[in-house]
């Protein structure tokens, strides 16, 4: 547990924040949550409150804590179903349900003198008092607001009752969740500006794919915490939580070295290689060869004994293995020995946050110096949308490159030859590097050609090189000075030279 300084009223006083329980949540709350205040939690059905809060329970009944659930819409053997479902069981939690009676249907029990509200608002109150007496619990889980809302019969009312109960907690050292599933017509600000603080949960229902789920953190007094949307997910086991990256938080300096290609004359052309720290955009039409230079980069890594780490969009690792071996690539020996680590990606499954979360671990946890992304086009498919792509690759790049990871990044252009090609994003402003790929067409075949058109990291070559895939690998040719308009996939020769051999 994390010991922190709180500050409220003018006051200082030390704190021991408590873990929700929920990985990657207790970082984004800047630590967990301070004791003995009530927290809102809301979210529509099926956003994971129930997950959430008996994850957060099980968390104090590990730690030998006395908690309590009350629910008012759900039975014990629906939340047991739950804690089931995730492979947890309910021991150590004590649970209350303050659901009608079966003989409340009756017609002798409805009542006449009062209002039903009045009668079994002030009943159910003081049951739930009663039991947290008895128990002295220090983590208490209200499920859920929508009853007690529908039982207090107004605003002005309902308000009170939530001030009541939040003054009774607190003298009582209670830490209290109090969940919403938002089932009112309008979005009820009255708990929000009583709650300590408030987390939403929302799910996203894409045209295509899986649903997409999120939270954010719209009010924690007092304390810093980690604002904007993070994506999550409900698994076996509970919430997974993937923060928002924050380039900043990760600043280092480093010192810029190059990293070879094994590839004399690739490096010639890049000026002696990458430099760890930068990113590299290859761009240029389907089959040009911008995945397999950038494998080649990967493998140079893997004989130098470092870890390098391949994120494919557009094919499968299968294919991948297969195709690099009709080049005499070795690829699959480091990806059995571990040097190499290739992550299929579905963007209809993974959402932004949890690809951002695959990288960092392949930085973090396994030490990779060399990424790959293949291709921006199915990471733009995995984006909802194109604003925000720009926004988070430009994070996600400058995290990379304070880690001192040599960054690649492969954008398929539309458009096989000539000058029209385009491309789905332009990222090129983001890439400390840019190297083109292009078909060209000369006697009758279809040749190919490569170049640097960019580079921050230090000079490199002006020349436009022959380039070839062939069966012993990547070949990259000398440069192409007898001709001119390659890049318009039509060159003319130069004084009658006829052959770019």
């Amino acid at each position: 547990m994390k010991t922190d300084v709180f500050l409220e009223g003018g006051d200082v006083e030390a704190h021991t924040l408590l873990k929700m329980g929920v990985p990657g949540l207790d970082d984004i709350l800047g630590g967990g949550l301070t004791p003995h205040r009530l927290y809102l939690l809301e979210g529509a059905p099926g956003a994971g409150k129930t997950t959430v809060a008996i994850q957060f329970l099980r968390e104090g009944a590990a730690r030998g804590e006395p908690v309590l659930y009350v629910t008012l819409s759900e039975s014990q053997a629906e939340l047991d179903g739950v804690a089931r479902s995730h492979g947890w069981d309910m021991g150590g939690i004590e649970v209350r349900e303050m659901l009608p009676a079966q003989d409340a249907l009756e017609p002798d029990e409805q009542h006449t003198m009062f209002h039903p509200s009045e009668v079994e608002l002030s009943e159910t109150t003081l049951r739930i008092l009663a039991d947290v007496d008895v128990i002295k619990p220090t983590r208490v889980v209200f499920d859920s607001l929508s009853e007690l809302r529908l039982l207090a019969g107004g605003s002005l009312r309902y308000r009170r009752q939530i001030l009541a109960l939040k003054q009774f907690f607190t003298g009582r050292q209670c830490t209290v969740l109090l969940l919403d599933d938002l089932t009112a017509t309008q979005q009820d600000l009255q708990v929000q500006s009583i709650a300590h603080a408030v987390i939403r949960l929302e799910q996203l229902n894409p045209d295509y794919g899986a649903a997409r789920r999120r939270l954010v953190v719209t009010k924690y007094r007092g304390r810093e915490f980690r604002g904007g949307f993070h994506d999550y997910k409900i698994v076996r086991g509970g919430l997974q939580v993937f923060p928002r990256l924050v380039a900043a938080e990760h600043a280092a300096a480093l010192k810029q070295t190059r990293i070879p290609s094994d590839l004399p004359a690739l490096d010639e052309l890049l000026g002696g290689g990458l430099e760890k720290g930068t990113s590299t955009l290859f761009v240029g039409a389907p089959g040009t060869g911008k995945s397999s230079v950038a494998v080649q980069f990967a493998i140079a890594a893997a004989r130098r004994g470092e870890c390098a780490a391949l994120f494919i969009f557009d094919e499968s690792i299968n294919t991948l293995r297969t195709r690099c071996e009709g080049m005499g690539m070795d690829l699959g020996s480091y990806i059995d020995s571990g040097h190499i680590r290739v992550r299929q990606i579905d963007p209809a499954e993974l959402s932004p946050g949890e690809f951002v979360h695959e990288i960092r671990i392949a930085v973090e946890e396994h030490g990779a110096t060399v990424i790959v992304i293949d291709s921006l086009n199915g990471y733009l498919n995995a984006m909802p949308d194109e604003r925000f792509l720009i926004a988070q690759l430009h994070e996600l790049l400058t995290y990379l490159g304070q880690n001192g990871v040599a960054t690649m990044l492969i954008g398929a252009q539309h458009g096989l030859i000539g000058m029209q090609m385009q491309t789905p994003v332009d990222a090129s402003y983001l890439a400390d590097a840019v190297v083109l790929l292009r078909y060209y067409e000369f006697e009758g075949e279809v040749r190919q050609a490569i170049s640097v058109l960019k580079k921050r990291g230090g000079a490199h070559e002006r020349t436009i090189r022959s380039f070839e895939l062939t069966s012993s690998g990547v070949r990259v040719g000398q440069p192409l000075r007898n001709f001119r308009g390659i890049l318009t996939g039509i060159p003319v020769p130069i004084d009658g030279v006829r052959s770019t051999s």
